[in-house]
């Protein structure tokens, strides 16, 4: 017994630490480590990787060889980009025999407006970015899309990762008149929506938990909510540490705000007030015909509510404290919406009056100014909030203490100082700073880790939203804090942190199968070779349209629709498929991101529910995902384009057909087995053109297409 406790203990130390942490090593200041001595020098290309092998020595390890250049192209375009390299860009790689080769193609790919485009993926599973409410009705966001090409615009732009925080928390405090920043505050907005929720207090606090929770996780990387009823049970977070937080967002006041410079938007005021003065009269009659019909429909429409609700629409909106303000908006959006329409009620005579009002109404809408584009923004109800309580058990029926707001007591148990913004609170502003505070141990370690994970499939700790004592402890903890400390010293340059990453000798390194490795460190946690990653969703799609001539490069603007399988179009609610091919055909980050219809590839393939935040996508392994890659009608069609575009560019010569599916795919040559077998099948078919759509549907079905080595 005693001797397999002692294996048993050995064992664990040898795929453990090099100074195991403590349970709540995340909440402890930021260390500076030193950079450790190695004795395999000539594989240390920067810090990363004495960090590794000085691990790796101990158990008498060390890295996998370095992997071919073909392998490594296609590996960095999928990480940095999220496409295959093309046949040229994969020569011109391999041709390059300068020392520095790779470095410029990191540094290209960098540069690549496909980079933010490839990183905006995991951000927006991060914040739970949606296109629609959800809930039942699942209603359209129109302007979501703004705030995605805002984050691909920043991840472009190599925006400091310190803003990129700073603008999606209080935008509209920290930067006024900066329209970026003010599309930012969509963060706030991507909460599910209730539209027709009646219980209104209940529903403002579910949202503020939702914001809460998810800002928790996603900037802090810890599971907050836990604490939302009672003390965490296993991290330093108390139960008043949660109201604290939520206190920021306690003012809360969603807006779809115009877009434009200061001049456009005094421009489209002027032009509005004219149209009004032109159309007042007329306005009027209006509604004096319609005022008889509209108010027992208000009024039914008022009965849903409790009457302390009801009653908060007959009190002036300056009048109203902070909370009846945002009651009274979740009551105004359903009274003055669903009685809108009054015209079915009417009689005939009247209706007929009515319908020709209306018609020379419509007489003036050439007048009518534009209405500038807007975006989903957040801001504050005024400079005063409603007040937070400390909910026993976590129910708002059951308020406690009120509680200010305040920091995590475990690193900062300061109630924050707040300076209003004039219109606004200042809350928002002062949490959006203490986040991003270089010495914040858990944002800086959070975001790391994040990066970290893109290009290992693992973090350094490998629950990413959770680096609390329930998560797993960091493999590498001064590897994390040392990167962590370089990363506010490096101007909060994300694009830094993956070149560093990228060009050290642990991500070169090949995905070879090592015995006495695998015996001591299973699970590669000590990252003794490149770990086989599947393609995400995203990518692979993208990669099917790449590969068979489709893929549209157009950037940015109003989410897309392709096509729904035929046993889904009739149940689609909100999906009209758009009008181009080449509009369907646009990268996967484009498509519309439905909460209650997710596209059926995405699906297959793991694309998260954006109901919350998803912190790390799991790659499963199921039926029917060879189903679709072999049976869908999309991924056959593709096939059919691929041998299209084989047949354009190889003049219909075999050899150079089975050539190209090879390098279009995956990026190399077929040995000769692969060319003997393949032309063979090709030349015994009675139809040629069919047999090169099976060739291309063959090799779109091989596990090589589908992982990055």
């Amino acid at each position: 017994m005693r001797r397999a406790v002692l294996s048993l203990f050995l064992l664990s130390a040898a795929c453990g630490f090099a100074a195991e942490p403590s349970r709540d090593w995340a909440f402890k200041p930021l260390s500076k480590p030193a950079v450790p001595s190695v004795r395999d020098t000539q594989r240390v290309r920067n810090p990363i990787d004495a960090f590794l092998l000085a691990e790796l020595e101990k158990r008498g390890l060390t890295y996998a060889p370095e992997a071919e250049r073909v392998t490594l192209v296609r590996r960095v375009y999928f990480d940095l980009i999220g496409l295959p390299p093309s046949p040229k860009e994969v020569d011109e790689f391999v041709a390059d025999k300068s020392s520095n080769a790779f470095e410029k193609l990191v540094d290209r790919l960098l540069e690549s407006p496909r980079h933010g485009e490839r990183q905006a993926t995991w951000w927006l599973d991060l914040v739970r970015f949606a296109e629609s409410d959800g809930f039942k009705s699942d209603d359209p966001r129109p302007n979501a899309w703004r705030y995605r090409d805002y984050v691909i615009r920043s991840f472009n732009t190599d925006k400091p990762y310190d803003r990129f925080v700073k603008e999606q928390l209080a935008g509209d405090e920290l930067f006024p008149g900066d329209a970026d920043a003010l599309i930012a505050t969509g963060y706030l907005r991507h909460y599910p929506y209730e539209y027709n929720a009646v219980n209104c207090e209940q529903r403002r606090q579910e949202t503020l938990n939702d914001i809460t929770d998810t800002t928790a996780a996603a900037f802090l990387g810890i599971t907050l909510g836990c604490a939302r009823c009672h003390d965490h049970k296993f991290d330093p977070i108390k139960q008043t540490d949660y109201y604290r937080i939520q206190a920021f967002f306690a003012a809360f006041w969603p807006v779809d705000a115009p877009l434009g410079s200061k001049e456009e938007r005094e421009r489209a005021e002027q032009k509005r007030r004219e149209w009004e003065a032109q159309t007042a009269e007329l306005r009027k009659k209006i509604e004096e015909l319609e005022q008889p019909f509209r108010a027992p429909a208000q009024k039914k429409e008022r009965s849903r509510f409790i009457r302390e609700y009801s009653d908060i629409l007959d009190i002036p909106f300056e009048k109203r404290t902070p909370l009846q303000k945002q009651i009274g908006a979740l009551v105004e959006a359903q009274v003055y919406s669903r009685s809108a329409d009054v015209s079915k009620s009417m009689k005939a005579p009247v209706k007929e009056q009515w319908q020709t009002m209306m018609k020379q109404m419509s007489e003036y809408d050439k007048q009518k100014p534009p209405t500038l584009p807007t975006a989903m923004t957040c801001t504050d109800v005024g400079s005063i909030a409603p007040p937070t309580h400390l909910l026993k058990r976590g129910d708002w029926q059951k308020p406690d203490a009120e509680v200010a707001p305040g920091y995590l007591s475990a690193i900062d148990d300061r109630i924050a100082d707040l300076k209003s913004a004039g219109s606004t609170t200042g809350r928002r502003a002062a949490l959006a700073n203490w986040i991003a505070k270089p010495d914040n141990p858990l944002a800086t370690r959070t975001i790391v880790n994040r990066i970290w994970q893109t290009h290992f499939g693992r973090g350094l700790a490998a629950i990413p939203n959770d680096l609390g004592a329930q998560g797993d402890k960091p493999t590498h903890p001064e590897l994390l804090d040392w990167m962590a400390n370089r990363l506010s010293k490096d101007g909060w340059s994300l694009k830094k942190l993956h070149r560093l990453i990228v060009t050290s000798s642990a991500y070169r390194q090949t995905a070879g199968w090592s015995e006495q490795a695998a015996k001591i460190d299973p699970e590669n946690k000590l990252l003794w070779r490149m770990p086989r990653r599947r393609l995400d969703a995203e990518s692979l799609r993208d990669s099917l349209l790449a590969v068979s001539g489709q893929l549209s490069l157009q950037e940015g603007g109003p989410s897309v629709y392709p096509e729904l399988p035929a046993e889904l179009k009739a149940a689609a609610k909100n999906w009209k498929p758009s009008a181009t091919e080449a509009e369907r055909n646009r990268r996967s980050v484009y498509i519309a991101v439905r909460r209650n219809l997710r596209y059926p590839l995405l699906a297959a393939f793991d694309a998260p529910d954006a109901s919350e935040t998803c912190g790390k996508r799991y790659a499963t392994m199921t039926a029917p995902q060879a189903l679709m890659l072999l049976n869908d009608v999309v991924v056959q069609e593709m096939a059919k384009r691929f041998a299209t575009r084989l047949q354009k560019e190889s003049a219909n010569d075999v050899d150079k057909q089975i050539d190209l599916v090879y390098r279009l795919a995956l990026a190399r040559n077929p040995d000769p087995s692969e060319r003997s077998s393949m032309k063979r099948f090709v030349e015994g078919a009675t139809n040629r053109e069919a047999a090169i759509v099976d060739l291309c549907h063959a090799v779109l079905n091989l596990n090589e297409f589908l992982f990055a080595e």
